[in-house]
């Protein structure tokens, strides 16, 4: 038996009054996802342990069976190993965002939805202005990208930009952390303390703004009424992570892939043993290749025994609070993706178990990330079905699995041989 695991990122929502009461699963068009609800078994999963902020990192990293108090190390440390930055011991690497602020607030946190061809020149700007043998800014994805800080410290509290939409930025700069509720904030041995590295990354904040204020991109942007990517924001940071492999953790997997647009799910797949898949036009948002992305995969399933596709559209859409778009890509994930994949899986000679969810809401009406338990399909030919009817996270309520914590849902799924 195989495995693909098939991912909409914050997929799940709300009820949302426009739609009847209906959440955004409960109203969409989705009718593949519903027939596997229907033929398969169902169930919800906490993917966020206690203590942990629901964000993508962590609920991806728990749903693939790792146990997050002995692996998290933040954002930065895996999307570094993606772009392909070998961390020394001494580096402290964190995400860096490029965001739109105006009248003193966060807008968006991503550049106005910038390329990545443009984000570059941006990148390389600040790198040469800002950088040194300590900063390194280093290009990444779209408006995804990462900041190494030689001997930086991880003990700082930061705002994820997309979780403080529309409020006050200054309150929200790097602090170190709170030594009542973390323990000490002493520096560690050869590295800057928590209050030195949060004074630095403030520091690169407010100069970011300066030299991208003045940048030609940013005055064009200006001059056609468009939002401005004038300002970097650094979250998420930590040292080099220690990851088993997924092989390592479940000996059947003897070769694995992950495909995403994203860098920080090709971290965690990079760490995990994963072959790392580019899919060409994959690009993170509503608009990416789908058809590419179902290719990749049924041409992985040909060879490898677990894939890990992830989709990151609905969570942008979320974030946006475009509540037609979010409906419109999950449509796109479960007719353009999904469909191709159960067609291909259908015709092979060797079973293949699929799994079907998000990996956290991010509602609509909120526009962040929230901790709650998300709905999931397991389905394979011959798998006795449960009684839900359709894909949502209200039906999914009463589905055979009930309620799974963190690494049951990786530990159910693949003894299903």
């Amino acid at each position: 038996m195989k495995h693909i695991i098939i991912l909409g990122d914050g997929m799940a929502d709300h009820a949302v009054e426009r739609l009847g009461g209906k959440t955004l699963l409960q109203y969409a068009d989705k009718p593949v996802m519903d027939r596997l609800a229907h033929e398969g078994r169902c169930g919800r999963l906490v993917t966020v342990p206690d203590g942990f902020p629901p964000g993508s990192e962590v609920a991806n990293t728990a749903i693939l069976g790792y146990d997050l108090n002995q692996v998290y190390e933040g954002r930065g440390p895996l999307e570094a190993a993606s772009i392909g930055y070998e961390m020394a011991d001494d580096d402290m690497a964190i995400r860096c965002n490029i965001i739109t602020l105006a009248d003193g607030k966060i807008i968006t946190h991503n550049g106005g939805n910038l390329e990545t061809a443009d984000a570059d020149v941006l990148i390389r700007y600040l790198n040469e202005h800002l950088g040194s043998d300590r900063v390194k800014f280093i290009t990444g994805i779209q408006y995804r990208h990462l900041l190494v800080i030689k001997g930086g410290s991880k003990h700082i509290v930061c705002a994820p930009p997309h979780d403080h939409p529309n409020e006050p930025w200054r309150p929200l700069l790097v602090k170190p952390e709170n030594t009542a509720c973390c323990g000490s904030t002493a520096a560690e041995k050869g590295r800057l303390s928590p209050q030195e590295t949060a004074n630095l990354l403030n520091d690169l904040i407010l100069r970011s703004q300066e030299l991208l204020a003045n940048h030609p991109f940013n005055i064009e942007r200006a001059k056609r009424g468009e939002r401005q990517a004038n300002s970097i924001w650094p979250w998420s940071g930590g040292y080099r992570p220690s990851m088993q492999t997924i092989s390592a953790q479940y000996p059947e997997v003897k070769s694995g892939a992950v495909i995403s647009a994203v860098d920080l799910i090709r971290g965690i797949g990079h760490y995990a043993g994963l072959r790392i898949i580019e899919v060409e036009g994959a690009t993170g948002l509503a608009n990416t290749n789908y058809e590419g992305k179902a290719q990749a995969a049924i041409e992985a399933l040909q060879r490898d025994d677990f894939v890990f596709v992830h989709v990151e559209a609905t969570d942008e859409a979320g974030h946006d609070g475009d509540l037609e778009l979010k409906l419109r890509a999950i449509n796109y994930l479960d007719q353009r993706l999904i469909k191709p994949i159960i067609e291909a899986i259908e015709q092979m000679d060797e079973d293949v178990c699929v799994a079907v969810l998000p990996d956290h809401p991010t509602p609509v009406e909120l526009r962040i990330h929230v901790n709650e338990p998300v709905p999931f399909i397991i389905w394979h030919k011959g798998i006795v079905a449960d009684d839900v009817q359709q894909y949502d996270e209200i039906s999914c309520v009463s589905g055979g699995y009930g309620l799974l914590r963190l690494r049951q849902f990786m530990n159910e799924f693949m003894k299903i041989k």
